[in-house]
């Protein structure tokens, strides 16, 4: 990609954070299976700060965002929209971040160029439109999420939602061509087993109070979410890799950041919209009061949700930039087990034989995974170092 010609690197320096493997073969005329940059010395992922701090917001969001919305659930909540709402209704938490870049970039412009005045945003038009598509499917997604959640416990949701990693690998390939592997396939094989399944024993782990219709309602909207979850993943990575093959600049974690936000918004005006239609606003105050942990509890809870869920985009979005896709969607699926152990912990759900053979095989799945993805960069730096030895 091409980088930005005299500007210095102090203070904000995730502006001039490099482009993922992904991005750069895109650059380059490649696809992003071209792993460009493998084996050459660059640092290891979990070496890299902001790498870490985005897999711990992950953690975070992945694990504490689905117990404190059943938790809401349990304890009286019913609004579905407003659930929906939460998962991104946190956006402007990144507006701090996001005016110091600003402030420190339209300073160095000054610095360089009397001139030229630093733009507001670091978004293409084209980047703009693509990702407030993204950012309306997200609220399909969030919805069909938040309303399987309302009837399923939260260990069944969680194992269906760790199959969007087989989504994720089959939009992979079709959408940025990442190619498939034995174990890759295998991973998707198990997982899709898995999910199989939980539907086979659908109902044997059904909530007091929801009906059988209501329980398979839940679980098909929870693998709808999840098969298209697998699907924004990709189009996420395509999108950034274009921006920086069409507009010439390098994808730096400023515009990652831009891009989540205006997720954020798009995604946070449809499911607004949704509230106003079945006049769910003037019906918090309400519930509220009728909540099982009192009005500070409820209102905590909202904002520990709301909160939850934006770490959780953050943390995706920066996993998608620093590696892939499918790296997001592998540490989504590693996160699932914890939050399994949690959901029997705290809400004491029932976890029978399939349940946990159903786990097994979707840890199996995340294994398989990780490993095929551990021997394909060894064979990949193995082959460019051969290369060096033999260039003169």
């Amino acid at each position: 990609a091409k980088q930005s010609l005299g500007r210095p690197s102090h203070l904000m320096e995730i502006e001039a954070t490099p482009l993922s493997p992904q991005q750069q073969a895109y650059n380059d005329g490649g696809g992003s299976d071209q792993r460009a940059g493998a084996g050459t010395g660059a640092k290891p992922l979990y070496r890299n700060p902001v790498v870490v701090v985005n897999f711990l917001l992950m953690a975070v969001g992945t694990v504490c965002g689905p117990l404190l919305f059943r938790a809401y659930f349990l304890h009286g909540g019913t609004r579905k929209w407003l659930t929906c709402l939460l998962q991104t209704a946190a956006w402007p938490l990144l507006l701090p971040p996001l005016c110091v870049s600003f402030f420190s970039r339209r300073r160095r412009q000054r610095e360089e160029s009397a001139t030229e005045a630093a733009p507001l945003s670091l978004m293409s038009g084209r980047l703009l439109a693509a990702t407030v598509a993204i950012g309306l499917v997200i609220g399909i997604i969030d919805f069909l999420y938040a309303y399987g959640l309302a009837y399923l416990p939260v260990s069944t949701s969680s194992i269906l939602v760790s199959t969007q990693l087989a989504f994720t690998a089959v939009f992979a390939l079709v959408v940025v061509r990442h190619r498939f592997t034995a174990f890759s396939v295998n991973a998707v094989v198990l997982l899709v087993v898995g999910a199989a399944m939980l539907g086979l024993n659908g109902g044997g782990d059904r909530p007091a109070g929801v009906s059988r219709a209501q329980y398979y309602a839940g679980f098909a909207m929870t693998l709808g979410s999840a098969a298209l979850y697998g699907l924004v993943l990709p189009l996420m990575e395509l999108s950034q890799a274009q921006h920086a093959a069409r507009a010439g600049a390098a994808v730096t974690y400023t515009l990652v950041l831009e891009i989540q936000m205006v997720i954020g918004i798009t995604a946070t005006a449809f499911r607004a919209v949704g509230m106003l239609v079945n006049r769910e606003f003037h019906e918090i105050p309400d519930e509220a009061r009728r909540f099982d942990l009192g009005e500070a509890g409820y209102y905590f809870m909202l904002v520990s949700s709301a909160t939850a869920f934006q770490c959780f985009f953050i943390g995706t979005i920066g996993a998608i930039f620093y590696g892939s896709a499918l790296l997001a969607g592998v540490i989504m699926t590693l996160l699932i087990s914890v939050t399994e152990v949690f959901a029997v912990i705290f809400f004491h759900e029932p976890f029978n034989g399939t349940k946990g053979v159903a786990l097994a095989i979707s840890i199996w799945g995340f294994i398989s995974y990780f490993y095929g993805e551990i021997r394909t960069n060894e064979q990949q730096s193995n082959t460019s170092t051969d290369k060096e030895h033999l260039d003169p």
